[in-house]
């Protein structure tokens, strides 16, 4: 599919990348990939018990003396797909397309977050023409959930004390700082009981969703707060009951769908009618300009039956949460103009069996405003009987004040271009402050190709983009002596 397209060898690693199942959790097989590509290559190579693989190449003639340099991307992607595409990520490779200067995966994310830094890392240590100094190669794995491969990379041997990471979405815009968050989960144990009446299934759909860090600001729908909505006005006026709940499939991801189940009266199915007519255009004027073709759908079988539904007394509970837990933008930074400073995400809302869940993304580059919103979340929680979990806290990426690597992208970005790139910080999370962490003093940005939609099945990456962007990163190599000592 990709291979008349440029650069060559980056949309070839691409395309081999995209045929291995390789979403979050998933990691072995892609790993495996990339320590049989540095072992036909002859390169240092290794691999740990969390997959992540690190690869070195030496310095081409005449760079021996330059500092090393690091070139970093995570393997993992976010598994997401339109409801109606029959798809099994654990096993299937992407059905890839392309449309005019995009490449796109057929129903279901990409992964060019973060497959083309991979594939770009792969051209390069796999052409022998490029002057570079000596080169780490760090493939990380489980980014997507957690950062995982990022806090257990052992970084001991490694010499980098720079660093080029390919982990961004906006071609031009050079990052040097971005957010810190938690994952967490509150759950909810469950009691059922029996109601007759009309199965009813209603959903929430066709909103944009994205990413939760990078396009929080967009102000867009989450599908899961809106059944939060739709279930308390339904509730407030109708004598149902819930079968179950659900909606998204990773708190990284903005939920674009959700259903609800219910049990409702033969007697109330009119009155159902009108109140989620009436909530339904409430939701759609206040929604009419970030996501313009919201659907809120209901199908029924006319049968009445006895059902299996949540007791009233554990729904309330659920309940509670769901409408009064805060979402979206918490803060706005008072350092830099239009910057999000913390925000949460309900991304998951889960009925499975006895238990509902709800999964939630904590971002703010104020290590105490996510311990806080983190708080509020546990308080509510354990107010309502629940219990709440964090895992996977990842650190702030702190700006660098002095940086000659900001300074040798910024000139080589403008010998290419003619134009200045745009430095700034990022709401979303980047694997940049744990290696900070674990590397003191490193000097690392940010960069990568104009990628669109991304954690969405509308994801589409740039060709021409792509293509700049490589040769862009080959440049600053080939003048990094010039510039980092």
């Amino acid at each position: 599919m990709l291979e008349n397209l440029k650069p060559k060898k980056v949309m070839h690693y691409f395309e081999e990348i995209c045929s291995i199942p390789h979403g979050s959790g998933n990691m072995e097989a892609i790993s495996a990939y990339c320590v049989d590509f540095a072992e036909k290559r002859g390169l240092k190579v290794r691999r740990d018990e969390m997959y992540n693989v690190v690869i070195v190449k030496e310095a081409s003639e005449g760079y021996e003396d330059a500092p090393t340099v690091i070139l970093q991307g995570h393997m993992d992607m976010v598994c997401e797909k339109n409801n109606d595409v029959a798809f099994d990520f654990e096993k299937e490779g992407l059905k890839l397309g392309i449309d005019g200067d995009f490449i796109y995966a057929e129903g279901t994310t990409l992964g060019g977050d973060d497959g083309i830094a991979v594939a770009m890392i792969m051209a390069i240590l796999d052409d022998d023409t490029i002057k570079h100094p000596r080169l780490e190669a760090i493939f990380t794995t489980e980014e997507e959930r957690g950062m995982d491969g990022a806090q257990f990379l052992d970084t001991s041997d490694l010499c980098g004390k720079y660093m080029i990471n390919l982990d961004s979405e906006e071609e031009g815009s050079i990052l040097t700082s971005c957010a810190g968050g938690i994952h967490s989960e509150a759950s909810f144990d469950v009691s059922y009981t029996e109601a007759e009446g009309i199965y009813t299934k209603i959903e929430v759909k066709g909103l944009l969703g994205g990413h939760s860090g990078a396009e929080i600001h967009k102000m867009r729908a989450n599908a899961n707060v809106l059944m939060g909505r739709i279930l308390f006005g339904l509730i407030q006026q109708l004598d149902i009951s819930v079968i179950s709940i659900n909606g998204g499939m990773k708190d990284n991801a903005i939920p674009r769908e959700a259903v609800l189940e219910l049990c409702v009266p033969e007697e109330e199915m009119q009155t159902l009618n009108e109140v989620l007519d009436q909530i339904a255009s409430e939701i759609k004027n206040e929604f009419k300009t970030s996501d313009p073709e919201i659907v809120v759908s209901k199908t029924f079988d006319s049968t009445v039956k006895t059902m299996s539904v949540m007791h009233m007394s554990s729904l309330q509970r659920i309940l509670f949460v769901l409408f009064n837990a805060p979402n979206g933008i918490q803060t706005m930074s008072a350092d830099i103009p239009g910057l999000v400073e913390s925000s949460l995400n309900l991304g998951i809302l889960r009925t499975d069996g006895d238990t509902v869940s709800l999964g939630y993304g904590v971002r703010s580059s104020v290590k105490s405003l996510r311990t806080l919103i983190s708080d509020k979340l546990q308080y509510m929680t354990e107010m309502m009987g629940g219990i709440y979990n964090c895992e996977g806290e990842y650190p702030a990426w702190e700006y660098k004040k002095e940086s000659s690597l900001r300074i040798l992208a910024g000139d080589v970005f403008e010998e290419l271009y003619g134009r200045r790139p745009g430095m700034g910080a990022i709401h979303a999370g980047l694997e940049c402050g744990l290696i900070s962490e674990k590397i003191p003093g490193i000097d690392i940005i940010s960069i990568g190709p104009d990628i669109y939609d991304i954690h969405t099945p509308d994801e589409k990456l740039s060709i021409s983009s792509t293509e700049r962007t490589y040769h862009y990163v080959v440049k600053m190599l080939e003048e990094f002596p010039k510039y980092c000592k």
